[in-house]
């Protein structure tokens, strides 16, 4: 069944994040689920995170006409970032140990790009449509910032990965409409049942 790839599912904060993202209920081996199972849904993700995505971007329309080639180089990409990502926010530092696989990954889905990247365009200014598989790897590599390293966040509501960008780094939701609300009406429903009890 096809994914509705709504604002929500881009709460990460990046492209790279997003696609993390994407594996949902992380950690849960009971529910957890891969909604890039059907390579289809690459493509329709690419196509979605080109309109959500669009300031990261810088305007840039993100491309995946033969998701079922590139799946590889984009689940590796996202494992490997997730894996460094996770890591990084439990630990508080980067472990060396998960920086070759990331950086393999990120590198292979730089392969046959023919972009020029700079500060001003971090995704490359060509008019034409970027690979998703680059676009990917680019912003993986961002999070490597000191700025963003010390922002990085797990939801404790749904376990998503995001970049905590409010002004003094106390953000605790991926997306406070969506968790937030979750996390207030079971705290509600527990006191109004403890004074049921009482």
């Amino acid at each position: 069944m096809a994914v509705s790839w709504t604002r929500h599912r881009f709460s990460g904060g990046v492209l790279a994040l997003d696609t993390a993202n994407t594996v949902v209920l992380r950690g849960d081996a009971e529910r957890s689920f891969d909604r890039f199972d059907d390579p289809s849904e690459i493509a329709r993700f690419a196509a979605a995170a080109s309109v959500f995505r669009t300031d990261e971007l810088k305007g840039r329309v993100l491309t995946a006409p033969d998701p079922q080639a590139i799946a590889g180089k984009v689940i590796s990409i996202r494992e490997t970032t997730d894996r460094l990502v996770r890591r990084s926010v439990v630990d508080g530092a980067l472990a060396t140990a998960d920086m070759p696989g990331f950086l393999n990954a990120c590198a292979n889905g730089l392969t046959g790009a023919r972009e020029s990247l700079s500060a001003d365009a971090p995704f490359g200014a060509a008019p034409e449509p970027l690979a998703f598989e680059a676009a990917l790897a680019v912003s993986a590599l961002s999070l490597l910032s000191a700025g963003t390293m010390s922002r990085l966040r797990i939801c404790p509501n749904c376990n998503w990965l995001f970049v905590d960008r409010s002004r003094n780094g106390s953000r605790l939701w991926c997306d406070m409409a969506v968790c937030g609300n979750r996390q207030k009406a079971r705290r509600h429903y527990s006191r109004r049942k403890e004074v049921q009890i009482a």
